[in-house]
């Protein structure tokens, strides 16, 4: 086990800071999370290009390592507690005792009241479509077959593309350098979060850390991806009880039939006016003529600029 540096104060919020918007943006500025290299074009010419930085994180509950994730390396305290939250390690009703994070050591210890050991559950691994490598563990499947989502919640279609253009436009590593998955937790017309990662399933895990940490019920809220609608997305969503993943990209099979058995609602290809929804349709409100949305603006679709 590493050498602990130091004890991290977890970010919590008030009930009146929830009344804001982006309580955490991406960081696009902070020069820990990109590099910039120099190469040629396919003209020849010499050329700038900012890169995101991919570092391992292992990830320690009391004294049993669990994980070596490779992350961008922001928000490492939320993404050990949103890991573990995910993986059913930690239950809703643990109590924290200490986030130690060691940025030398590249490794996050969370220490808990409740005495734990997953040494048998952690043989019994499966691996995912997940960049940077996905995890989950069996018993996973067997709580995300216990879990049942509200029924009655509705999302309008124009909140989807009020909330879209939001996230696209907001200054973000995906638009600095591209090579990035983002997360957003949506209330209503409001982007609570925005967090990205190498990984799509490490952002979720952020989010999945910050709500535990502040007890947020998030049964009515919204998820939104910039990766793809795999089966592990699927599950990560319906384990943090949250009942719409939207992203702009597109569907895995096994991810449609997990978000039909859940009863989430999944809503991909979301770009301009257009979008596809193939689980859980009854909880959209077509309230807005697509004719009368306008198309992303260029600039929400540049990725890893160049400079000569």
């Amino acid at each position: 086990m590493p050498e602990e540096r130091h004890v991290t104060e977890l970010p919590k919020c008030s009930g009146q800071d929830l009344s804001g918007e982006f309580l955490i943006a991406p960081s696009p500025d902070d020069p820990n999370l990109t590099r910039e290299v120099s190469g040629i074009d396919h003209e020849g010419r010499r050329v700038t290009a900012y890169v995101v930085a991919e570092r391992p994180l292992t990830i320690f509950l009391n004294d049993q390592e669990i994980v070596t994730a490779m992350t961008v390396g922001d928000h490492p305290e939320l993404l050990a507690v949103g890991y573990l939250v995910n993986q059913a390690m930690l239950r809703r009703d643990d109590t924290i005792n200490s986030v130690d994070y060691d940025e030398e050591g590249e490794a996050v210890i969370v220490r808990t009241e409740r005495t734990t050991d997953y040494e048998d559950m952690m043989r019994h691994r499966i691996r995912t479509s997940g960049c940077a490598v996905g995890t989950i563990f069996g018993q996973v499947m067997e709580s995300f077959e216990d879990t049942e989502l509200d029924p009655d919640v509705r999302f309008r279609t124009s909140t989807l593309y009020s909330l879209s253009r939001k996230i696209t436009l907001q200054p973000s590593l995906y638009l600095k350098s591209g090579a990035i998955h983002g997360c957003a937790l949506c209330d209503g017309e409001r982007v609570l979060l925005y967090v990205e990662d190498v990984g799509r399933h490490n952002a979720a895990d952020m989010i999945a850390g910050w709500l535990w940490i502040n007890r947020v019920n998030a049964s009515r809220m919204l998820l939104y991806t910039t990766g793809r609608l795999t089966s592990e997305m699927v599950i990560k969503t319906v384990q943090m009880r949250i009942p719409a993943l939207v992203s702009r990209s597109g569907f895995t099979a096994q991810g449609v039939e997990l978000a039909e058995r859940a009863n989430l609602t999944l809503v991909g290809r979301v770009r301009g006016r257009r979008f596809l929804a193939l689980a859980g349709t009854q909880r959209l409100v077509l309230d807005v003529d697509p004719a009368k949305v306008p198309d992303d603006p260029p600039t929400s679709i540049r990725k890893g600029a160049v400079r000569q």
